[in-house]
């Protein structure tokens, strides 16, 4: 399989610039090559004519066409045959016949792209799939906001502080959190250092998930490193249950070679155009356009608009995608949303990540189930029980209640319960670090904690401890479901 990108002849254009189509060309190889058609080519940037929202104000033109110039130049970063992967993966989910876990970092940082924090983010992800797939009895899709989550939404484009105003912090692959005027410029060379560090966070990524880290068979050294509390000991439990069923089978004669590797799946919000088109490339086997950047891309909450750049270009992709829903969508925004991303009614290729809120979830939610059901439309439904429940402390800390999180986990079970759809997926910030973000949990996080290790640049994350008491809380909403 190869893939084709931006010709030299055909310069991209940055979203601040000159709004002419650009061309893509075919890479020297000897197996044949299918040539997309023109229509498909000039469609890729139709975006251009829409309206467009949460970019951020480039100061140099000619920087940002350099750098994305130089990012079409450069090689895919996934696969088309991942991606396709992914897609049947997704589309088992849908039917209820796996569940997705997708998690990491709100914001990942440039800095934070060590061995140590990427090891200990899988893993945490590994361990909660391992409490869904023994707990639930159910194949779990893993994928992490990895290897690309650099960009993020904000509510203003700027931030004021002792009467100084500044830009917002755009996230590490436009600009820096420090609050200085060079730190919050805007750099188009950022957009490069992004895809740098996402090859070699997608790196230590395969070697963890292909190498022998992911062996189902050390279920218990994972846990080293970190300290006792119920919901490790409770993890123990389970490793050693799974460690009894596998010397068994072991006594029996059962080959376990594919329990040394996992499917480790990369996503994250499609966000920044300047990064996600030029990364688009033209798959050679069919001639059709997927976004290398990610095997999954969703579109924000903040971004959905049905007339917007971002459900356009998206929607010409042949990576399965996710757009967030909150609380006030209205089922013709939803179904408007499938006719436009997935006209033809694949499976797979629609997740709808539900971030409601945990006092809204049980009303806001039905609606939308039940107008599926008369869809014939077979989307995967996730929940994001994170950012509908945000607050911020006396002392300044954005933070979120650990109950509120576990309340809209249930609520989402309950609404799919009533309602009789499946429940597929889903979607939280978490780290695999100690880090006091979140109240609550079985470590008891107080307020008065928070300041002891507060990481995070953006939104709170579910630190290693708290996310996998949410996966034993998972594993047995969705075992009692498929019950």
């Amino acid at each position: 399989m190869c893939l084709r990108s931006v010709p030299e002849h055909a310069r991209f254009q940055p979203t601040a610039g000159n709004p002419d189509q650009s061309g893509i060309r075919v890479l020297d190889h000897s197996e044949p090559v299918v040539l997309a058609d023109e229509s498909v080519i000039a469609g890729l940037d139709y975006w251009r004519k829409l309206p467009i929202k949460q970019q951020p104000s480039w100061p140099d033109a000619d920087a940002v066409r350099a750098a994305s110039d130089e990012l079409a130049s450069l090689p895919p970063l996934v696969f088309a045959g991942e991606v396709d992967q992914l897609r049947s993966r997704l589309a088992e989910a849908a039917q209820g016949e796996a569940f997705l876990l997708q998690g990491g970092d709100c914001a990942e940082t440039f800095a934070g792209a060590t061995a140590e924090q990427i090891r200990n983010r899988v893993k945490t992800v590994l361990q909660m799939a391992v409490v869904l797939t023994y707990g639930a009895s159910v194949p779990v899709i893993k994928m992490g906001r990895m290897a690309g989550q650099f960009a993020k939404p904000r509510s203003s484009d700027t931030e004021t502080r002792g009467g100084v105003t500044l830009p917002a912090y755009r996230g590490d692959i436009v600009n820096g959190f420090d609050f200085t005027p060079e730190s919050r410029a805007a750099d188009p060379g950022r957009l490069v250092k992004g895809y740098h560090t996402a090859v070699s966070t997608l790196n230590l990524i395969r070697a963890f998930t292909q190498g022998g880290f992911a062996d189902l068979r050390q279920v218990h050294s994972w846990n080293r490193g970190f300290a006792q509390n119920p919901a490790n000991q409770r993890y123990e439990g389970l490793a050693a249950e799974i460690d009894r069923a596998i010397k068994f089978m072991i006594a029996c004669g059962a080959d376990f070679d594919e329990l040394k590797r996992v499917e480790f799946y990369s996503s994250h919000e499609g966000l920044l155009m300047d990064y996600e088109r030029p990364m688009t490339r033209i798959d050679s086997r069919t001639g059709t356009p997927y976004d290398t950047s990610a095997h999954f891309i969703w579109i924000g909450e903040r971004t959905r608009q049905l007339d917007g750049a971002h459900v356009d270009f998206f929607s010409r992709l042949r990576n399965p995608l996710g757009v967030k829903l909150g609380p006030t969508t209205s089922v013709d925004d939803m179904l408007r949303l499938i006719d436009k991303l997935d006209p033809d009614r694949e499976p797979g290729r629609l997740t709808f990540i539900t971030r409601m809120g945990a006092g809204k979830i049980r009303d806001a939610l039905p609606p939308l189930l039940e107008a599926i059901k008369d869809a014939d439309a077979t989307p995967l439904w996730v929940t994001d029980p994170m950012h509908g429940n945000g607050l911020t402390t006396p002392t300044g800390y954005k933070t979120r209640r650990f109950d509120d999180v576990v309340d809209e986990v249930k609520g989402f079970f309950e609404a799919h319960r009533a309602v009789g759809t499946h429940p597929g997926g889903i979607h939280v910030e978490l780290t695999g670090d100690d880090v006091t973000e979140c109240l609550g949990g079985s470590e008891q996080i107080d307020e008065s904690t928070l300041a002891s290790r507060y990481e995070s640049l953006c939104d709170p994350r579910l630190n290693h401890m708290q996310s996998l008491e949410l996966a034993f809380l998972v594993a047995e909403e969705l075992g009692g479901h498929r019950g």
